[in-house]
């Protein structure tokens, strides 16, 4: 049974449809870590041009996903309550497998460091336990 719901996720995360890439929140813990699920259907709209013969989720968008879950884990602790996380960077990023209709993401974003309204997480992205995406985000609050 997860967490969160969808609409539950959008009562923390100012994102909506057919941006808002997380389907539910597993596991959260404020402030420190939050595990996502996104299931990956045919009918998502970047499909129909990435790539029509051969259907591949987009690699940014499994990043911006997994700063989804982040900003979850963020967003969640009381005193931010209402605010935004803004992408600050995106290093050391891997894209070890593709992601393809049918898949079940799970998004990991763990806080690893956190100073004002600046912070870090270390994100991975797994199909049937298979690491397809890694990477360190930084965020800043606003």
């Amino acid at each position: 049974m997860s967490l969160l719901s969808a609409k539950e996720i959008m009562e923390i995360i100012p994102h909506r449809q057919p941006f808002m890439l997380l389907d539910t929140i597993e596991e959260l813990t404020p402030g420190i870590k939050a595990v996502a699920k996104k299931c990956v259907s045919y009918n998502e709209p970047f499909f129909q041009g990435h790539f029509p013969t051969e259907p591949v989720m987009p690699g940014v968008l499994i990043i911006e996903a997994l700063a989804q879950a982040g900003a979850v884990a963020i967003l969640s602790l009381e005193k931010n309550k209402g605010k935004t996380a803004y992408f600050a960077a995106i290093n050391g990023a891997k894209f070890k497998k593709k992601v393809v209709p049918g898949d079940v993401l799970l998004l990991e974003t763990e806080i690893i460091k956190s100073k004002g309204p600046i912070g870090i997480g270390r994100a991975t992205a797994t199909v049937e336990g298979k690491t397809v995406v890694q990477a360190e985000l930084t965020f800043a609050l606003s």
